[in-house]
């Protein structure tokens, strides 16, 4: 198999034992027909050798990668899904394929699926993904990437040559299956299912190796002292997750805990939605009748959930060291808040104090606009230097308003990111890169209708262009 010395396969998960997961055969497709692959992140685990119908062999047909993982594994973990807890669940229509090194910074990278056929955990499901919903986590995840957004990737997306029954969608419809990249497939369901069965052994088990992969600071230490540094760490990093979304404009739909992984790495896109314009109230999935999960409302749902996973771990654990260890989740948002926001502006952050103001006058003006949220980081990226572009943008006039001078005086303060990228192409265009629900289902309606994937690979050189613009600041 043509590999590169990039390429570090692993097996750490096989460390947990049995009770964690099922070994599962994977589906066997009518057809393959490779749809996307991501180049740069192949080459970064040494797989960019691979021809293509290697690629189908080893991520549509599921032949094993050498060195790491003989069988999928379905990891099994139970969840809050809408705060109603569910026993019944686990990897339901995926797996844990394969364990490789990430090439730049050593750490451990799950390659999961979605769509690869039904496990023990299917339930009445087919275990099966639509090519719809292929696609859009595709594009998600290039976008979410490209804005900042600590996210899963998707390697690999095959076609599969079935026909698809779904409520929610025109039926039939077509199939797929995707592989992507995290840098854990370990979820907060992962300890509520060991907790739910009061297994302490498992789940100290399951700490431990949490803590020997993905938490060095916590690795060296033992029994509640470890617990509580690994659930303070799964804090932060769930916290400065929760910011990047409300930078993005992202919106989840579904944060159920099962939806949730330790390393604070946002994944399992479905009903998602970017904003078109700035409402706390907007909501991703139609089914999310009180807008538990609304835009609005995320920092709160992830607090909920690490809530949860605190309930699960005081098993183990005496309570007050886990109250201890959830309360820097505020703190850590707002610090987290300003500077993602100050970094999609390519600003420098002054002080906690000082940029919360900031980002508490650009959210305000965003509300009382209602300017598309995308136009308003791309129309002043750079800050008071590009109120010439900002000039001939759509919404040029409403920048002329009293509503926006509070906002302006504050931009005009702040000092330029070293790395700034203000001059680069995408920044000279009239627009900027969005994907609006629109512009997904007519990407999808070209598909479906003609085959035609020209507007699918188009978004993706857009989004490519826009990370280029958006990337390696300091």
């Amino acid at each position: 198999m043509p590999v590169t010395p990039l390429y570090q396969p692993e097996l750490t998960l096989l460390e947990l034992g049995a009770g964690f997961y099922d070994p599962v055969e994977p589906a066997s497709f009518p057809s393959r027909i490779l749809r996307y692959r991501n180049e740069r992140w192949a080459a970064r685990i040494g797989l960019e050798g691979l021809a293509d119908p290697e690629w189908t062999a080893h991520f549509g047909a599921f032949d094993p990668l050498p060195g790491t993982l003989k069988s999928p594994l379905a990891l099994r973990y139970h969840g809050h899904q809408f705060q109603s807890y569910n026993p019944q669940i686990g990897d339901g229509r995926g797996f844990l394929y394969a364990q490789l090194r990430d090439s730049e910074d050593g750490r451990l990278l799950d390659l999961g699926t979605k769509g690869s056929g039904q496990t023990p955990y299917s339930r009445s499901g087919d275990g099966r993904l639509t090519l719809k919903g292929g696609v859009r986590e595709v594009l998600i995840t290039a976008l979410l990437e490209a804005l900042g957004v600590y996210t899963s990737k998707s390697l690999s997306l095959i076609e599969t040559g079935e026909r698809l029954y779904r409520g929610d969608e025109p039926s039939p419809t077509r199939s797929s299956v995707l592989v992507r990249l995290n840098h854990s497939h370990i979820r907060f369901g992962s300890f509520q299912r060991c907790a739910f069965e009061k297994n302490t052994g498992r789940l100290s088990a399951l700490v431990k190796y949490a803590a020997q992969h993905y938490f060095p600071a916590a690795a060296a230490l033992e029994g509640e002292e470890q617990v509580a540094a690994f659930l303070s760490l799964v804090t932060k990093k769930s916290a400065q997750l929760a910011a990047s979304w409300m930078a993005a404009g992202f919106v989840h739909g579904v944060l159920n805990t099962d939806n949730m992984n330790i390393t604070g790495e946002s994944f399992d896109y479905g009903p998602y939605r970017m904003l078109p314009h700035f409402d706390p109230d907007f909501v991703a999935a139609y089914f999310d009748e009180t807008g538990l999960y609304a835009y609005g409302r995320q920092p709160q749902a992830v607090m909920w959930n690490l809530k949860q996973l605190a309930g699960a771990l005081n098993l183990i654990c005496s309570k007050d060291p886990l109250v201890d260890a959830l309360r820097p989740f505020g703190e850590t948002y707002e610090k987290a808040l300003g500077k993602c926001v100050l970094t999609r502006l390519g600003l420098k952050t002054d002080n906690h104090d000082t940029d919360i103001i900031l980002v508490s006058e650009i959210f305000s003006f965003l509300r009382k606009s209602e300017i598309g949220f995308e136009q308003f980081f791309f129309d002043w990226y750079g800050g008071d230097v590009s109120a010439p572009r900002a000039a001939k943008s759509p919404s040029a006039e409403i920048y002329q308003t009293p509503n926006f001078n509070p906002v302006k005086n504050l931009l005009a303060q702040r000092a330029p990111l070293d790395g700034n990228k203000v001059g680069h192409a995408y920044f000279q265009q009239a627009q900027p890169c969005t994907l609006l629900i629109d512009e997904i289902e007519a990407i999808w309606d070209a598909v479906a209708g003609q085959d035609d994937w020209a507007p699918f690979y188009q978004k993706l050189d857009q989004i490519e262009l826009m990370r280029g613009a958006l990337q390696d600041q300091a």
